[in-house]
């Protein structure tokens, strides 16, 4: 892998798009791409690069399936078992756990491109600001934010292709490749560095990150970051390493001063970054449609066809641990003939299944296009994170730390269910509850597959609405290779550094 010198998102006029993916996707200049030393003069044109990445994450890319970083998060779901498939013959490949084992399924090679590109972009930034004219306030949010992508990108990649990270071990085990620099030193390419590497870069790009965004300039929106977005990944990362402490502190800084959402703000579709409990968010402009691309043309209620006749549905079992009072009881429609979730009122002979039970209202179109904000971090996220990393210190000894996780719970348990009291569970029992919660509040954000990896857990879609026939497997036993996504044949080619001894069992 080859480290590219140019930037290759859509930049300064931010008309651009990433090209379709070739053999040496990785290893030549693209023709779509900007000098950086047209860019990089001042902090201005840095910030276009910049909004550039933001803006990558939901474009339109070479196949209907690959509308960004939505639709990542449905694919991670699709591997879980809280998503139920509705028609055998639609599933996506992932949910049937078959396609994500293919060096050569363009699904693989996507992931693969996206988050190395969004590496690519930001190595460029944090090579060259410092050179860029503007001040030194401008410079700090631009460095920091571009940490920041890298340390996110990684995360994500290390926890698709790579094995586990096992707090309890070495992790030696192949992760993925570092890319930390935009320098081209002549090499053929980038090894799989180390499980314990990719997560040891990972962690000093977010502390780097944490450090530079003191004194920076404000962020524009929620489709930047933030010193609460950059400690909100901190926290899932050290979620993941099993690092309660860190998990449990960094969650509780990322959400000091923010607040969670209404009851009616949870019922309101999910669609939108000014609700007050998001954290980080893509805007889309309704003159920027993706149409078919969209996350709401998956997960949403526009008239599609993968709306109309494969609507996502909720695991009934976990549905019913939704108690009555919780406002997200609302979400979901148990007996499948509620009109608000679901285009209705389909010219004859269009096929729709939207009478399916279960089926999910969360995600809800703002309008009549497939344009809706995607959520990328919420509030929410930042209590579950603490309430579970407490609970796991409980765990391991400290009944203080029991009481603050019983704590962090209610007060986020008490927002969506206004009858919600303070839990007596302890040990197990109390972090059982919380992971419940977890588990209903993250549906379809991108979450499930990657809590079942890091906690060593089968994927159990038995007792359930799911199927054989809808779902192809309903069970996969932990640690087995089949939690490993295959690196792309594309790369296995042109990375002798890899090469076929390197791709994944």
């Amino acid at each position: 892998m080859k480290i590219i010198n140019k930037l290759i998102f859509p930049l300064i006029a931010l008309t651009l798009i990433m090209g379709a993916c070739k053999k040496d996707y990785l290893l030549t200049n693209p023709t779509d791409s900007v000098d950086k030393n047209a860019v990089f003069t001042t902090t201005a044109n840095a910030l276009a690069a910049l909004n550039g990445i933001n803006r990558s994450l939901y474009i339109q890319y070479s196949r209907q399936e690959e509308g960004g970083q939505g639709n990542v998060n449905l694919n991670i779901d699709y591997m879980g078992d809280d998503i139920v498939n509705t028609v055998s013959t639609t599933a996506f490949g992932v949910h049937k756990w078959v396609t994500h084992r293919s060096a050569a399924n363009p699904n693989n090679s996507f992931i693969y491109t996206f988050y190395y590109r969004i590496i690519a972009n930001a190595n460029l930034i944090i090579d060259n600001i410092d050179n860029a004219e503007g001040s030194l306030a401008d410079k700090k949010m631009i460095m920091a934010e571009a940490l920041t992508y890298r340390a996110w990108a990684h995360f994500i990649l290390v926890q698709v292709f790579g094995k586990r990270y096992d707090a309890a071990g070495n992790n030696t085990q192949a992760g993925v490749p570092i890319m930390n620099s935009s320098i081209v030193d002549g090499t053929p390419g980038k090894p799989r560095a180390s499980v314990e590497a990719v997560y040891g870069q990972i962690n000093a790009d977010l502390d780097l990150a944490i450090t530079t965004f003191s004194g920076a300039t404000a962020r524009p929106n929620k489709s930047h970051f933030n010193i609460n977005t950059a400690k909100g990944i901190k926290a899932r990362v050290a979620l993941t390493q099993g690092r309660w402490a860190i998990a449990a502190q960094n969650a509780l800084e990322a959400r000091t001063g923010l607040t969670l959402m209404t009851n009616a703000e949870y019922l309101s579709g999910f669609n939108n970054y000014d609700n007050q409990e998001w954290m980080w968010g893509s805007r889309q402009q309704e003159d920027q449609t993706t149409y078919f691309y969209s996350f709401f043309a998956y997960l949403g209620t526009f008239n599609s066809t993968a709306n109309r006749t494969v609507p996502k549905r909720m695991n009934s079992m976990l549905y019913n641990q939704i108690a009555a009072s919780d406002v997200r009881k609302l979400l979901w429609d148990p007996a499948g003939n509620s009109t608000n979730f679901i285009a209705y009122n389909q010219p004859a002979g269009v096929v729709s299944n939207s009478t399916a039970s279960y089926k999910q209202g969360k995600f809800r179109n703002a309008g009549s296009t497939s344009v809706g904000d995607v959520v990328n971090m919420r509030v929410g996220e930042m209590f579950l994170i603490e309430a579970e990393a407490r609970a796991r210190l409980g765990i391991a000894g400290s009944a203080s730390e029991t009481t603050s996780a019983q704590n962090v719970l209610f007060t986020f348990a008490k927002n969506r269910n206004p009858n919600y009291v303070l839990t007596t569970n302890v040990g197990t029992a109390l972090l059982n509850e919380i992971l419940i919660q977890r588990r209903i509040d993250l549906w379809g954000e991108g979450f499930r597959f990657f809590d079942l990896k890091r906690q060593n857990l089968p994927l159990d879609r038995t007792g359930s609405n799911h199927t054989i026939a809808l779902s192809g497997v309903l069970s996969v036993p932990s640690g087995g290779p089949e939690w490993q996504w295959a690196i792309p044949q594309s790369e296995i080619d042109a990375n002798p550094a890899i090469g076929p001894g390197g791709q994944n069992p």
